[in-house]
């Protein structure tokens, strides 16, 4: 098992990534219980799959369970499941003293995060990430939240759990699709901030996605230090931790265009949305012509989307993308924000992009379909 800091002062916590983290969760969460109970909430998927051996771990340490299962999917991170895992959490009787535990991907991490942060002014939560995208992203760092009409993650919280189990061996139950998705994810650290680990991922990428265990636990291992420090060096996003949206501006716009379905998972946009920023760091002078290449060939030969002609139905027009980011959390006094690169592993938030190039860099992508 390996073990990253989160460190935040009186918030710090570990990232403990390895295999049967889950077969173990009852020893590694006692520690922090004040009273051997908790809760659980998951969704029906995971719950099939994962819970009986979480509730098998907890019951072993004498910890009593009650479990909440969400319907699964995007669709599911909204007001009517907010309202429906904090109501069932009052109903429960959760005091302020006892831990929650979110089990399952990105969604349910953020959703019931984010319940624990409002309810009773502030739980603690345990993070135990299913997949590859909530293991390396969404787990750490305590962002939380919910999607509204109006676009993704607009409605949230910081919140920072107490633990994270990441147990890779769960990967094995993943669609190739799902894990391929999560890869989006895995690879927007090589292109942010570490080259070398790029170059690694170039190497070992297929045997990642073939199942390889120790690949596996070398990439989420550096994805989530690479994550931890920032996280560290600046909590609530005031200037570095902006580095980790890479590609996130353009895939949350393709999200919302798409209705968060599943024509687009997020993992799918994040890995568009690189392709699409190292291509306008490239036509504005930033990088070379071959650092797009490079990330597009990589993507593509790990069966991953890239283009837009690889999102399946009918998209919007480059003015209304454009109005899409608008929306977007990254927007400063009514402006956008992209993160860019001088070239790989070399990015930079940039709050002075050309409009005309952005349009143009969407419209050559949407010609492309």
């Amino acid at each position: 098992m390996n073990r990253v800091a989160v460190d935040l002062g009186e918030r710090s916590y570990e990232v403990r990534i390895g295999t049967g983290l889950i077969g173990r969760a009852g020893a590694e969460i006692a520690p922090l219980l004040r009273r051997k109970r908790v809760v659980v909430v998951t969704d029906e998927t995971v719950a099939t799959a994962h819970l009986p051996a979480l509730t098998a771990a907890l019951t072993a340490e004498g910890i009593a369970v009650s479990a909440l299962a969400l319907p699964p999917g995007e669709g599911t991170k909204g007001w009517v499941n907010l309202a429906r895992c904090t109501e069932w959490l009052l109903e429960e009787k959760v005091e302020r003293r006892d831990v929650v535990l979110a089990l399952g991907g990105g969604v349910i991490g953020d959703l019931v995060g984010f319940s624990a942060a409002i309810l009773r002014r502030g739980v603690r939560f345990v993070q135990l990430p299913t997949t590859l995208l909530a293991q390396v992203d969404s787990s750490v760092g305590g962002k939380t939240g919910i999607n509204t009409a109006q676009g993704k993650n607009l409605v949230g919280a910081f919140h920072q759990p107490s633990l994270v189990l990441a147990d890779i061996g769960v990967l094995d139950t993943l669609p190739d699709r799902d894990l391929l998705s999560g890869y989006g994810e895995v690879v927007k650290y090589g292109l942010l901030g570490d080259a070398d680990f790029f170059d690694w991922l170039e190497q070992h990428g297929p045997a990642l996605r073939a199942g390889d265990a120790a690949a596996r636990l070398h990439a989420v291992t550096r994805s989530v230090e690479m994550k931890a420090g920032i996280v560290s060096r600046d909590e609530t996003e005031e200037g570095e931790r902006a580095l980790l949206n890479l590609g996130h501006t353009f895939c949350h716009a393709l999200e919302k265009a798409t209705g968060y379905s599943d024509r687009l998972l997020h993992g799918e946009g994040v890995a568009i949305g690189c392709a699409l920023a190292f291509e306008l760091s490239a036509r504005i002078g930033l990088c070379s012509q071959e650092d797009p290449s490079r990330v597009r060939a990589h993507l593509r030969a790990m069966g991953m989307k890239v283009d837009l002609a690889d999102i399946p139905g009918d998209l919007p027009g480059a003015e209304a993308l454009i109005a899409l980011m608008g929306q977007d959390k990254k927007v400063i006094d009514g402006r956008l924000r992209f993160i860019l690169a001088r070239g790989i592993g070399e990015a930079f938030v940039a709050e002075d992009v050309p409009g005309d190039m952005v349009q143009k860099v969407l419209a050559d992508a949407l010609a492309g379909r």
